[in-house]
């Protein structure tokens, strides 16, 4: 069996405001359906090894979590290697409701930025109110890094994950390094 490969072989750079580091292979279930089917979110819970998020929430645990994607969609994150078993999982525990469970985790790219300027990074890019009284806790947000469609959220206040299309994580890496170039603060959020 042949071994998973990130987009970018884990690319990183700290020579910026920000440390930005491409998170190796991280598996990932997109799940739709009725998300108020009591045994979808039980099937989902226990997929996903947390409770389910609110609306534009996201609820993590190390490798383990589930985001809310829209009213009909949310992403389940765990372990590159678990995915199948878990896939199989919530077919075999979701086999009466209309639903959809697809291992998208090849599909995409994930990456981390951490410092103290990751409110500015973010906020030169995403069309996002990024202020600590708009955005914190748990918050996840589906949007657009210049013109790469991406979700984030930001685990503490010093660091973000940001999750995109493999076929675009060259550009959002190199976004994020322009974004985060030394002496290009803007010293908006303290």
């Amino acid at each position: 069996m042949s071994e998973p490969v990130s987009a970018l072989h884990h690319a990183s750079d700290d020579n910026g405001l920000v440390t930005i580091r491409e998170v190796g292979p991280l598996g990932m279930i997109t799940l739709r359906g009725d998300l108020s089917d009591k045994a979808l979110g039980k099937a989902v819970v226990v997929a996903g090894g947390v409770n389910l998020p609110e609306q534009r929430h996201c609820n993590t645990e190390g490798e383990q979590g589930i985001a809310w994607m829209s009213p009909d969609e949310l992403l389940i994150m765990c372990p590159y290697a678990e995915v199948p078993a878990r896939l199989g999982d919530l077919q075999e525990k979701l086999a009466g409701p209309h639903f959809l469970a697809v291992n998208v985790s090849d599909a995409r790219a994930v990456f981390d930025i951490s410092g103290d300027h990751v409110r500015e990074v973010i906020a030169k890019l995403a069309p996002v109110d990024i202020h600590p009284d708009q955005f914190s806790g748990t918050m996840f947000r589906r949007t657009r890094f210049a013109q790469v469609p991406a979700a984030f959220w930001m685990p503490d206040d010093r660091s973000a994950r940001i999750v995109c299309f493999r076929s675009v994580a060259q550009y959002m890496f190199d976004l994020l390094k322009i974004a985060a170039q030394p002496g290009s603060e803007v010293r908006h959020y303290g």
